[in-house]
């Protein structure tokens, strides 16, 4: 199917998407908004993103998608776990959830077609919030960058959280980036939106996500270096930028990267490895071993889990966590037997940031930002549909005259 013959109501459906995904957690707001408000806003969009997709596809015409399958398959573990209340009520709504949001994206699946349609929806809406965010830092700069979080970015108008913002920078400026490559783009138009993207990207220090910039655009770029003369123009120059960069700014991004941290705090990953060999030493039944302890909010004794693999293996055992696995072997194996394309790129790039900022950030095994880039990643693999053929009329009849129709022997 063609991309321009995607209907613009799935803009909207993208972008409601994005805001379930948002989040109700973060910094305070400038205006204090309460979780409850938010979380009823996040999931009314949820509602509305489903109840959308689901009247704009009424056929229920959908593209057969081993993500997509994958991600239903996901749901059994979870339900599973979930259905003995271990981890309370709020685990079979977070499995509503993740069935709904799954389910909008089978109805969204009819317009995969390869095409960049859903690489732009996805700049639009992930740069709409960053607008957000730097209006709130105009707004109050002190509640934008509190001592709470060290003096790094958040949003001041929705809660947000540095690794969030940093997060939707590094994805938008490295898919603008492909774009200008691909030559999908001007370069005015993508300089609108690397430049402020990139300021929010180092206001936040999220080294997750400047580390996950940097080694997607190299795979991206590397895979299309040997078929585009600009990719190759463009990778010399990022090396030899960057060559120079480490060289006479060594102390001042190591101050940076550091972000004024202890040798210790730095090596245990800002506390993170802590949790994650408490999570591990916990005991378990069998059970909770395979299936898991249920959705919850990816945290382990109160404190955040900062792993997708373990946070799966926490809630959706075993089998989450070879589920998880098999998408990115799924989507791996397309985009490496794909010829070189910027399609095939820009999955390469968001494939391998989820990849990267999957040690560090935990949301592959429920609704969140990083199975969009995953599902944009999908959408970008799949196969052109094949034209329906044109039917050919039937020639016109020529017109017999009565008396030619029948013979008479005189």
């Amino acid at each position: 199917m063609d991309a321009d013959r995607t209907p613009k109501p799935v803009g909207t459906v993208w972008g409601l998407l994005v805001l379930n995904t948002l989040g109700s957690t973060g910094a305070e707001t400038v205006v204090p908004l309460p979780r409850s408000l938010i979380q009823m806003v996040t999931m009314g969009a949820l509602v509305a993103a489903f109840s959308l997709a689901l009247v704009l596809n009424l056929r229920l015409r959908v593209r057969a998608s081993a993500f997509l399958f994958l991600l239903t398959l996901l749901l059994v573990p979870s339900v599973i776990a979930s259905a003995d209340l271990q981890s309370g009520f709020g685990a079979l709504f977070r499995c509503a959830r993740l069935a709904l949001f799954v389910g909008t994206l089978w109805l969204l699946s009819r317009w995969w077609d390869g095409g960049a349609t859903f690489v732009r929806h996805h700049i639009r809406m992930y740069f709409l919030v960053l607008c957000t965010v730097a209006a709130g830092a105009l707004v109050s700069p002190g509640a934008a960058m509190p001592d709470l979080y060290g003096g790094r970015l958040v949003g001041a108008l929705w809660p947000l959280t540095p690794p969030q913002i940093g997060q939707y920078a590094a994805v938008i400026i490295g898919l603008a980036v492909l774009l200008v490559l691909g030559g999908r783009t001007d370069r005015r138009s993508a300089a609108l939106v690397i430049v402020p993207s990139l300021v929010l990207l180092m206001l936040t220090h999220t080294r997750t996500a400047t580390l996950g910039l940097l080694v997607g655009l190299t795979l991206a770029i590397g895979s299309l270096t040997l078929t585009s003369a600009a990719a190759r123009r463009f990778f010399s120059w990022a090396v030899l930028c960057a060559a120079v960069a480490a060289v006479v700014f060594a102390s001042a991004l190591q101050e940076w990267f550091l972000r004024g941290q202890s040798e210790e705090n730095f090596s245990n990953l800002t506390g993170r490895a802590k949790v994650w060999d408490a999570l591990l030493a916990a005991p378990r039944t069998i059970g909770e071993k395979v299936f898991g302890m249920g959705l919850g909010d990816k945290s382990f004794d109160g404190l955040p889990i900062d792993n997708s693999w373990l946070a799966v293996y926490h809630e959706q055992g075993l089998i989450g966590v070879g589920l998880v696995a098999a998408v990115f072997v799924a989507l791996g194996g397309v985009a490496l037997l794909r010829p070189p394309s910027l399609a095939r790129a820009c999955a390469i790039f968001l494939i391998g940031y989820c990849a990267l900022a999957s040690y560090t950030e935990a949301g592959l095994g429920d609704a969140s930002p990083y199975l969009l880039h995953l599902a944009v990643a999908a959408s970008l693999l799949a196969q052109p549909a094949a034209a329906a053929p044109l039917s050919v009329p039937d020639p016109p009849r020529r017109r017999v005259p009565r008396w030619a129709r029948t013979s008479e022997v005189t």
